[in-house]
C-alpha cells in the first residue's frame, strides 16, 4: 500500500544488485533504447560480465552561478555545467566485449580460432548505449538506460596473483536530442508475479 501521510517508510530503502544473468550490456550508438525495466533487450546489446564487488557509481556533478543582490541575498541560482558519470571496474578480462569497451572496437581483432589482438593507442573515445540491470528490494526491477556514452577514464590495470583483473572505467554520457544523459525505468515487483 503506499504510503501517502508523509511519514517514513522502511518498505522504500532499498540496496542495488545485479541483475542475474548480466548487469552491465553495451550497443552500438543508434541502437534501440529500451523503454521500461522489464523488457528482454535487443541482440545488438552485449553483456560485459561480471563488475568488481564496488559496483556502479553514478556521479551527477553540476556547477552553478550564484547570482547575489546588494546586500549579500542570493536571488538567482543557475546551472551552468554538469557531467552525468558512471564508474565500474569490469573484471571479465577476457570477455571480447569489455577488451573492446575499454580500448575501442576498431582496436580489437579476434581470430577463428577465438585468440584477441589489441591493438592499444591511447584509448578511444567510441561512443555506445549503456545498459545497467538492477534488482532492488522486494524483486524491484531498474534498469538505466544511457544512449550516448564514451570511456572518460581508464585506472591502472594490476597483473597480481591474488586479484583478478579488472579495468576500471569511467563513463562520461553525452546529452541526447531531448537533452537528458540517461533514463531511469523502475518496475515494482506485483503480488501476482510471485
Amino acid at each position: 500500500m503506499p504510503n501517502t501521510t508523509g511519514s517514513n517508510n522502511a518498505n522504500k530503502v532499498t540496496a542495488g544488485k545485479p541483475k542475474v544473468g548480466g548487469a552491465v550490456y553495451r550497443a552500438p550508438l543508434g541502437t534501440v533504447l529500451p523503454t521500461d525495466a522489464v523488457t528482454a533487450l535487443a541482440e545488438d546489446y552485449k553483456c560485459l560480465g561480471y563488475c568488481s564487488q564496488d559496483g556502479l557509481t553514478n556521479g551527477n556533478d553540476q556547477t552553478n552561478n550564484k547570482v547575489s543582490a546588494w546586500g549579500g541575498d542570493v536571488v538567482l541560482n543557475m546551472i551552468t555545467s554538469g557531467s552525468d558519470t558512471f564508474s565500474l571496474t569490469l573484471i571479465e578480462a577476457l570477455n571480447e566485449n569489455v577488451i573492446k569497451t575499454v580500448y575501442g572496437s576498431d582496436s580489437v581483432t579476434t581470430s577463428e580460432s577465438g585468440d584477441i589482438t589489441v591493438a592499444v593507442n591511447g584509448g578511444s573515445n567510441e561512443e555506445s548505449v549503456y545498459v545497467f540491470e538492477l534488482i532492488l528490494k522486494g524483486g524491484a526491477l531498474k534498469r538505466i538506460v544511457v544512449p550516448c556514452a564514451s570511456v572518460t577514464s581508464l585506472g591502472e590495470v594490476k597483473y597480481t596473483d591474488s586479484d583478478a583483473v579488472g579495468y576500471n572505467i569511467t563513463l562520461t554520457a553525452v546529452n541526447d536530442k531531448s537533452g537528458n544523459s540517461h533514463y531511469e525505468y523502475i518496475h515494482l515487483k506485483k503480488a501476482s508475479e510471485s
